[in-house]
């Protein structure tokens, strides 16, 4: 009691000057800001700060501070592995901080750690400009952003993080700090790919690019019967591919809910809508379809597209290896994995990476995934709560049986919480032991440990 007395007393005397809510369990409004995107997620803060600027940001981190708790950054909430919330500690909420402002001349946007994709898209779009953002516009653009930022783009314009001109976050003292190539040039370093480990991001500077806002993409699926055609097709097309088209291959089922297996490819291709079409063509070389929704379309609606996919409150449980290739074994052995799924959710996604994404080097960013090829995830959801041992075991066994086809690295923004042993190390590969140096440079005390968690060298 004297724990919770002492937060309500600290969480009182701050709320005079806090310019957000401060929610303890109880309050109106908890139950809700303290869910996350996975449903698998049920943790309980002692202590929500749901920020509205900068200066609540650092208010929160010092009372943390002060009352010796625990912290979790929650941005959009999408983290799979639910790193976004914490068992009574602080949740110190991103969500409401929404600012947005696009300089149309510097083709530049500067948005606040609390901005979606979608939202991003949006304001972005209205002056035929975008930079590279994830493939479900409700996730937050801070999350994926500072792990990595596969997205429809890379291939003409790299990873979100490589379109990252300045950062503005909030240290473990509470200071707000601009990191950028000429500013803090070593946290810039990590940040562009260390997570939320050296800091909470409460506003993130990009480079925009002239998008859309017509571009071609969508959606091609085949009958389940035809997955290693399809497969095949997608590992042929992507040995070649411009970079201004991306392509992913996926097993997924029927989006109306029956249950139906699919082999289907998702693209996008942002450039000329002449050229798009062209690029099109031989996705469709496999007969008739049994849905096909490849055209030109909104880039924003090519954004939105796979959301209903990924209803908020789903239990989710995922596992991700990038590949060493994509052979005719790895092939044969997702397809029979896939025919196993036990739940209509379930999905199998093969994202290709290339171009710009990997003409980058290895020790420029933090990120070091910089080869041309392909990540593997297992994406495994649910809605029914009886379903959930079923369901981890079958994702566990597929990831056994994929193993032997995968490569060192892992990616980040896809790490579950469940992982043997410590996974980051191969999330970081070649810059792991400069991350670690620079962790100690910058949180020493490991105060955002909260994450897929770097630790420091001393």
């Amino acid at each position: 009691m004297t724990a919770l007395r002492s937060i309500a007393a600290e969480a009182a005397e701050l709320g005079n000057k806090f310019g957000g809510t401060l929610m303890q369990p109880g309050d109106a409004g908890y139950e809700e800001a303290r869910r996350v995107h996975n449903g698998l997620i049920n943790k309980k803060p002692a202590l929500i700060a749901q920020c509205r600027d900068a200066s609540d940001v650092a208010d929160a981190v010092r009372l943390a501070q002060r009352l010796g708790l625990e912290v979790a950054v929650r941005g959009g909430g999408h983290n799979v592995a639910g790193r976004a919330t914490i068992d009574g500690g602080v949740m110190i909420d991103l969500s409401a901080m929404k600012r947005i402002e696009v300089d149309p001349e510097r083709r530049t946007v500067r948005a606040q750690g609390g901005v979606t994709w979608a939202e991003l898209d949006r304001e972005t779009q209205k002056h035929g400009l975008a930079v590279t953002g994830g493939v479900v516009s409700s996730t937050g653009i801070a999350g994926l952003t500072l792990g990595g930022g596969l997205g429809w783009l890379m291939g003409k314009y790299g990873l979100a993080l490589d379109n990252l001109v300045s950062l503005e976050l909030i240290n473990a003292q509470g200071e707000l700090i601009r990191a950028s190539t000429t500013d803090e040039p070593d946290l810039f370093w990590a940040a562009r790919g260390g997570g939320g480990n050296f800091g909470i991001a409460t506003t993130l500077e990009y480079q925009l690019h002239a998008v859309g806002p017509t571009i071609t993409g969508g959606l091609i699926a085949y009958p389940f019967d035809r997955s290693r055609d399809v497969l095949s097709l997608f590992r042929e097309r992507t040995s070649s591919l411009s970079d201004e088209q991306i392509l992913f291959a996926t097993l997924a089922h029927a989006p109306d809910g029956s249950g139906v297996k699919l082999a289907a490819m998702v693209t996008c291709h942002c450039g000329p809508l002449a050229a798009g079409e062209l690029a099109m063509r031989p996705l469709r070389q496999l007969g008739t379809p049994a849905l096909d929704g490849i055209g030109p379309m909104q880039y924003c609606d090519l954004n939105g597209m796979l959301d209903a996919g990924y209803p908020k409150g789903a239990f989710n449980y995922w596992k991700s290896t990038f590949l060493r290739d994509l052979s005719d074994d790895a092939i044969r052995t997702m397809i029979e994995c896939f025919a196993r799924c036990p739940t209509p959710m379930g999905q199998f996604v093969v994202e290709h990476v290339h171009g710009a994404a990997v003409r980058v080097g290895i020790e420029e960013t933090a990120f070091p995934h910089r080869q041309e090829g392909y990540n593997f995830l297992i994406l495994t959801q649910w809605l029914d709560a009886a379903m959930t041992d079923r369901c981890v075991a079958w994702a566990r066994d597929t990831y056994a049986r994929m193993t032997p086809f995968a490569a060192a690295g892992r990616y980040v923004n896809y790490l579950g919480d469940d992982e043997g042993g410590d996974p980051v190390p191969a999330a970081y590969g070649a810059n792991y032991r400069r991350l670690r140096e620079l962790k100690s440079k910058y949180d020493p005390k490991n105060f955002f440990r909260m994450n897929q968690n770097i630790r420091p060298s001393v």
